[in-house]
């Protein structure tokens, strides 16, 4: 018997389309285009799970579709292969990162290839390929070489920036100087994980509760010289281009939200000696608010200005510069210790909300510009380096956390914004017993009292700004992008550091020239960190370390970018791959870009999708590209989850232990949110099943016993034992089962639980396809008796028609599980009838080749069709065949159905009447009746009431 075999079909198929190269995308599209992209992965050693090709599948089914349609398609496929783990297996072992790396990727490969995606595998491409990685140091020197034109809001040239007089008279050095601290790459003293014990910077991923994540050793924040990029001053059209995409609408407010667009005002207290008070406010008032807040003040930056004279305290971040300066001598020991104890908080540890605050008097006072009042200066962990101007004017009346520190610290507290009347806190907030943070009228605020909280903030910028201590200022909460990592898996910076004839660095940095890029990276003796906080790049040898131009001496930057560097901008390699002379062609560039289509996980919504669009609008403003963004359409694919598991709490399974051990049931403990939970298993490690288990009372109990357990689909991980890898699915089922069932499980947003009856169900869909055309019952593979050449009837005709409008119409919506509900009925329909036409079987098909490639290829060829189905031409439907020539009618006598008759889908009542009358069962019923009521619903029913 001639089964269905995919083990047989889908290899055969791959390699046709290998060979034949079926899905070559052409250098420029013909016509209409359609670039469609997948977020490329990681490929990491585990592979892919059955999660991964969610995302996949949905773009194989458009790409298919378009070029079934006549589009011109882009369909590419590449690794973002830098990343932590193959260099965490390279200090184990000593083996090159990129040996492990090649190894994940031709796996990955293969798994992707097994699956039948219809990638154009010419364009593969690796971030870690030194002919990618040479063009992302391009675009690194491209940032370099910008700095942003806040009038014009836009980047241009650094040779275009304007230098003031003032540093153009004291020379060269401070020309260059001058440059650098404007350009959109630029260097910084930043925080990084140092840990002592392991002898390596860690990235944030890699500390967990002030802990590296291996060894479980403390983590020491220090400053280290780091690589910035100046994303915040592309922040504004970073939050407004949101508007103008085609995108989900919680992705969007996500960005707005991580950007953090706010209006407040920058506000300047004075720190100086006190007696000169006087003299820097009246220098302050003849001047413009100044760039800068000097030495003499310290800067923070508030949306609420009204509140100005409720500001009884200030606290500054552990690693603020100021901090030495505002300490003084008696507080000295206590503040080093503070800060040093704080260095081993990571930011999460520090801002929870819950957690006691901790602090220390700096011993410095600062004066209050709106009173005049000294107020003394803190050190608190709750104030972060990275936010603002890590420096803050407490307000406790009127936000929480400055309330909480105050009353851990018996701090003053003054009301300055009365609530309404009706306040039912009223009374205990004007006491300063209770904190609150809405809008009212001003109190305790001189001669702003009774004025409305927005009239107070305007009225008290305008004064600020008239005495030069402050102004208006738009905030974001996004902080510049530190962009250099301490690790050797990564793309090497294009810059040299000059040396005196000392070896000791000048400060000025020269930029490797384009022609001799790429830098590639050095060849080490080993991969182990060498147990100093500064790159591992540092132990390459003199000859790579060291460079002599034109006399001078240069060392290389040691640091490497982040793995983000490479997902910034593959898109655009993908159209122009093979460039050796440019980053990407710019008519190629023109005629593919923008991307139409962009499918990945949410989890991705803001840094990846924020840096990507970050680094287009620069090569945008540069001239390099001819769109102001990337992305079009964004979609993203719902997260798919494990088969549902049997949960016991953590409690319950200690308690229940012994009676679970008898019974051969064991237990895996996982964390599950803010506890842990214990999921149970048999004794060879597989999951309880549901004949395990027994409801009562609307719980869920152990069989037999009086144990609660509770069944939970969670995110798939190897710690929950609940991986479901592709390859044993494609074993038992086929690719095509696979491909077809995540798209039915629902819709492709939904976030939905993995169930193999639901593959076993959409392989028997398959079958029943192959039983459709294939003959079941021969000895060799030849089409069934039903296969005909003759026309479709009239049912038949309509019902394909319908399919094709259903189809054609969900597949664009990327409403596949419709879509493939739909083919369903048509398989139904047309294996109950006697003749099936060979044309509509063709048509079917075509339908069917995006969800099913391999099946559709197979019975295609079967068919006798022309060449690749993949290149059949998508079928259309005729409005005119969808509309029924004939419809049935139900005919009721007092309510009851007596008869059915066929008419015209547009007859009228009197025809209907007329017709049902006519009708010899109606008639036979009707025998010595009288008619007294005569009820018609055209195209519905005709009841007829009798007595």
């Amino acid at each position: 018997m001639p089964r269905y075999n995919p083990a047989e079909i889908e290899p055969r198929w791959q390699a046709y389309w290998e060979q034949n190269h079926s899905f070559a995308t052409p250098e420029t599209p013909a016509g209409k285009k359609r670039y469609v992209l997948d977020m490329f992965p990681y490929p990491s050693g585990d592979g892919l799970h059955v999660g991964h090709p969610e995302g996949y599948t949905a773009t194989d089914i458009i790409s298919r579709f378009a070029r079934a349609r006549g589009e011109s398609v882009l369909h590419p496929m590449g690794f973002d292969a830098f990343g932590l783990p193959a260099e965490e297996h390279a200090i184990k072992t000593g083996e090159h990162p990129r040996v492990q790396t090649q190894k994940n990727i031709d796996n990955f490969t293969r798994q992707l290839k097994m699956l039948g995606f219809s990638y154009d595998w010419d364009r593969v491409l690796a971030t870690t390929d030194e002919d990618y990685f040479r063009w992302t140091q391009w675009i690194f020197l491209v940032l370099y070489d910008t700095w942003f034109d806040s009038d014009a809001q836009k980047g241009r040239p650094i040779a275009e920036l304007p230098i003031p007089a003032e540093v153009q008279s004291q020379g060269d050095a401070a020309i260059e100087a001058y440059r650098d601290s404007q350009r959109l790459a630029y260097q910084d003293d930043a925080l990084v994980n140092w840990c002592q014990e392991l002898g390596t910077v860690l990235a944030n991923e890699e500390v967990i509760d002030g802990k590296s994540d291996r060894g479980g050793y403390p983590v020491k924040r220090i400053p280290l010289r780091q690589w910035m990029l100046r994303i915040t001053a592309y922040a504004e059209r970073l939050a407004d281009g949101l508007d103008e995409l085609n995108w989900p609408t919680g992705i969007k407010k996500l960005q707005t939200d991580w950007i953090g667009r706010s209006t407040g005002a920058e506000v300047d207290f004075y720190i100086g000696d006190a007696e000169h008070f006087d003299a820097w406010k009246t220098e302050r008032a003849k001047n413009a608010f100044p760039a800068e807040a000097g030495e003499d003040a310290l800067r923070v930056y508030t949306t609420r200005p009204d509140t100005l004279f409720g500001a009884t305290y200030m606290v500054v971040s552990p690693e603020h510069p100021l901090v030495d300066r505002l300490t003084t001598a008696a507080q000295s020991e206590a503040v080093n210790a503070y800060r040093e104890k704080a260095s081993f908080k990571s930011d999460r540890e520090r801002t929870e909300g819950d957690k006691v605050k901790t602090g220390v008097f700096t011993g410095s006072t600062a004066i209050n510009p709106v009173n005049g009042e000294a107020i003394p200066i803190w050190v608190a962990d709750y104030v972060l380096a990275g936010y603002g101007t890590g420096a803050i004017m407490a307000v406790p009346a009127h936000d929480e956390r400055d309330f909480e520190f105050a009353k851990q610290f018996d701090l003053k507290v003054v009301p300055v914004v009365d609530p309404a009347a009706d306040d039912p806190n009223r009374d205990a907030i004007l006491a300063g017993e209770v904190c609150f943070a809405a809008q009212g009228r001003a109190i305790n605020s001189g001669d702003f009292n009774g004025k409305t909280t927005d009239e107070v903030k305007t009225a008290v910028t305008a004064w600020l700004s008239e005495s030069g201590q402050g102004s208006e200022a738009v905030n974001f909460k996004l902080r510049d992008w530190l962009f250099s990592r301490q690790r050797f898996w990564g793309e090497p910076f294009p810059i040299l550091h000059e040396l005196d004839e000392n070896g000791e660095p000048t400060g000025v940095k020269r930029a490797v020239d384009a022609a001799e890029l790429p830098v590639r990276l050095p060849d080490l003796k080993d991969y182990k960190p060498h147990g100093r906080p500064e790159p591992p790049l540092a132990k390459a040898d003199d000859d790579w370390l060291y460079v002599t131009i034109d006399g001078k001496r240069y060392r290389r930057e040691t640091n490497t970018m982040p793995q983000w560097a490479g997902s910034c901008w593959y898109y655009l390699r993908y159209i122009d791959p093979k460039n050796d002379q440019a980053m990407i062609d710019p008519e190629k560039e023109k005629q593919w870009m923008p991307v139409d289509l962009y499918v990945g996980g949410a989890e991705h919504a803001v840094l990846h999708l924020l840096y990507s669009r970050f680094w287009h609008k620069v090569l945008y403003d540069r001239g390099h590209v001819s769109t102001p963004e990337p992305f079009g359409r964004l979609v993203n694919q719902g997260m798919i989850l494990g088969s549902p598991q049997y949960h016991m709490s953590d409690e319950d399974y200690q308690a229940a232990k012994a009676d679970l051990d008898a019974k051969g049931i064991c237990g895996d403990r996982v964390d599950d949110g803010d506890k842990a939970s214990v999921i149970l298993k048999q004794a060879d490690g597989s999951d309880l099943s549901d004949d395990e288990t027994e409801k009562r009372k609307g719980n869920t109990f152990l069989a037999g016993t009086d144990f609660k357990v509770l069944a939970k689909a969670d995110k798939m991980s190897k710690s929950r034992g609940n991986v479901v890898n592709p390859d044993a699915v494609v074993r038992d089922y086929g690719a095509d089962a696979l491909r077809l069932y995540e798209m039915f499980m629902g819709p492709l947003e939904a976030t939905k639980p993995w169930s193999m009856d639901g593959v076993g169900g959409v392989r028997n869909f398959l079958d029943r396809v192959w039983r459709m055309i294939i003959d079941q019952d021969a000895d060799e593979i030849v089409l069934c008796d039903a296969i005909t050449d003759d026309a479709c009837d009239e049912d038949q005709l309509r019902t394909l028609h319908q399919t094709i409008r259903k189809v054609t119409e969900d597949t664009e919506a990327m409403s596949f599980n419709t879509a493939i509900a739909r083919m369903m009925e048509f398989t139904n329909f047309f294996t109950r009838c006697e003749k099936r036409p060979r044309k509509a079987m063709k048509s079917f098909l075509i339908l069917l080749s995006p969800y099913a490639p391999h099946l559709a290829e197979e019975l295609w060829m079967l068919l006798g069709g022309e060449g690749c189905i993949a290149k059949a031409a998508w079928p259309e439907w005729d409005e005119a065949a969808l509309v029924e020539s004939s419809i049935e009618i139900p005919v009721q006598i007092n309510g009851k159905i007596k008869a059915k008759i066929n008419v015209a889908p547009d007859a009228n009542k009197d025809q209907l009447i007329e017709i049902a009358l006519a009708d010899a069962k109606v008639s036979e019923q009707l025998a010595g009746k009288t008619i007294v009521k005569q009820i018609v619903v055209p195209g519905r029913l005709v009841n007829l009431v009798v007595k």
